[in-house]
């Protein structure tokens, strides 16, 4: 019989990074359980690592996720660069929700929804590792004009063009997931991006390298032009 699995704990610290909170936030919200939203209190203390109180991650992941999330109206988004990077809590918020774990809450329930993230830090330590996703402010625009589910509306700012990549270039350049995009024929990186993270794209699973010195764009994925013509032609060769 198979041993049940220890759950996973989180300190106030790693959850606050997560939530886009504070460390205060996270041990007020377990100060003040009895008067959460909706009735459903903060989880308990599921144990404890010296003085730092530890929760069941999973758990209070789950609380985050069931808070009623806002409907996302009309919203303008705020003037930022288009290369700044966001974390779930920021980009939940840059796109108009006041639940900061929507976009959380996206990834997680809804694969292939929302654009995977151009960015994943890994943070922690070895014994207690964890993951933080970053999203480029115009990868959530293009999200935005383009997203499922929703009509285009009035005011709403079209996806960017693509550029124009050669196909006869060098076979060895690495390229970027735009380019990427534009030599497989999509007409926006949000539909790249969605594409990619429902596994339709499999030889782009496999990166050939990633930006190095590049400031903002340092982390991203980048594949050759070679293996990105490759995909280019199965996917063609299906339609």
């Amino acid at each position: 019989m198979a041993s049940r699995r220890d759950p996973r704990l989180a300190d106030a610290a790693e959850i606050a990074a997560e939530q886009g909170l504070t460390s205060a936030r996270i041990s007020g919200l377990y100060a003040e359980r009895a008067k959460n939203a909706d009735g459903v209190s903060f989880p308990e203390i599921a144990g404890m690592r010296g003085r730092a109180r530890l929760w069941d991650h999973e758990k209070v992941t789950e609380w985050f996720a069931h808070r009623k999330p806002a409907r996302l109206q009309e919203h303008s988004p705020p003037s930022r660069d288009p290369e700044e990077l966001l974390n779930a809590a920021d980009a939940s918020r840059f796109l108009g929700y006041k639940n900061s774990n929507q976009v959380t809450t996206f990834v997680r329930d809804h694969p292939g929804y929302f654009p995977e993230p151009d960015v994943v830090e890994e943070l922690g330590t070895a014994e207690n590792p964890y993951r933080r996703q970053l999203w480029r402010v115009q990868t959530l625009l293009d999200w935005m004009a383009t997203r499922p589910g929703r009509g285009r509306r009035a005011g709403a700012k079209a996806a960017p063009r693509l550029p124009d990549v050669p196909i006869d270039g060098d076979p060895d350049e690495l390229l970027g997931a735009t380019e990427a995009a534009a030599l497989l024929g999509y007409k926006s990186l949000g539909s790249f991006s969605s594409s990619l993270s429902q596994g339709n794209l499999p030889l782009l699973k496999t990166t050939d390298g990633v930006a190095e010195n590049a400031g903002r764009q340092n982390g991203r994925r980048r594949w050759t032009r070679r293996r990105i013509l490759k995909q280019a032609a199965r996917r063609k060769s299906k339609k």
